[in-house]
């Protein structure tokens, strides 16, 4: 009961804006020192999320049956995709040294970004369930074009994926604007991108081969270290192409800037 009744409307410590940046292990280290409490509970509220998805495509894979799939898919990727932007916004915040208040931040955050998440979250969900489908009723002994298909399917979605929820926190754009962004970004970017996939790839790779053990790691990580090593690789990109930091200031300044002028 205690993590749900502490005071997270408490200012975040943040850090001195003069302050050198660590990089690597030492500045992964440094975030989870400072954020931990707040990225582990947005992760929890993520995996949660999910879990409609995840029980769903269960459920259609034991039943081999498409229509229920579909709905998982579906739906269950609009259930989960404002939680996973709740979380990509948390971790960027974290990321730029952002001091604030969590919850409500992640309130605000979650109410703005409703809308926009869903169309996202619907295609995304829709897809990635079908690859999991697919994957689990080929014969691999046979069929080892097919797995090698679904499989690179499975890595360019979420490739995507890893610019396409952080942009609906960041941006006001169409679902097409989106999409675009996020494929300019993957590739323009490979190396980050690659990065930011292997992170993913690792961690949902030793869950699925250690599994049922690993579930106790992944409740653990609740989704946070996964999206938090992939944003961390693909930080500079998102820097470079959209100045959020710059951006972000003078926002602040202007609100500032208006406090004193009322």
């Amino acid at each position: 009961m205690g993590l749900f009744t502490r005071n997270f409307d408490k200012p975040g410590p943040g850090v001195s804006p003069d302050a050198p940046r660590k990089k690597g292990a030492a500045r992964f280290f440094e975030i989870l020192g400072r954020d931990f409490s707040t990225i582990w509970l947005a992760g929890i509220l993520a995996m949660l999320g999910g879990l409609p998805f995840a029980a769903g495509v269960w459920f259609a894979v034991e039943t081999h049956s498409l229509v229920p799939l579909v709905i998982a898919g579906v739906l269950g990727g609009m259930i989960a995709a404002p939680q996973i932007v709740g979380l990509n916004d948390t971790i960027l915040r974290t990321l730029r040294d952002e001091p604030g208040y969590w919850w409500e931040t992640y309130r605000r955050t979650w109410k703005r970004n409703l809308k926009e998440s869903l169309l996202p979250g619907a295609v995304c969900g829709l897809l990635l369930a079908m690859e999991l489908f697919s994957l689990c009723h080929i014969n691999i002994a046979g069929g080892q074009v097919a797995v090698i298909a679904v499989l690179v399917a499975i890595i360019l979605l979420a490739g995507i994926a890893q610019y396409l929820y952080v942009q609906v926190a960041l941006l006001d754009l169409s679902f097409a604007g989106l999409l675009k962004n996020s494929l300019m970004l993957f590739l323009g970017y490979l190396p980050r991108s690659g990065l930011g996939l292997l992170w993913q790839l690792l961690y949902w790779g030793a869950v699925a081969l250690f599994w049922p053990i690993s579930s106790f790691v992944l409740i653990l990580t609740s989704l946070w270290l996964p999206c938090l090593l992939s944003l961390m690789a693909i930080y500079p990109a998102l820097e470079k192409s959209f100045d959020i930091e710059k951006k972000i200031k003078a926002i602040r300044e202007a609100q500032l800037h208006g406090d004193d002028d009322q």
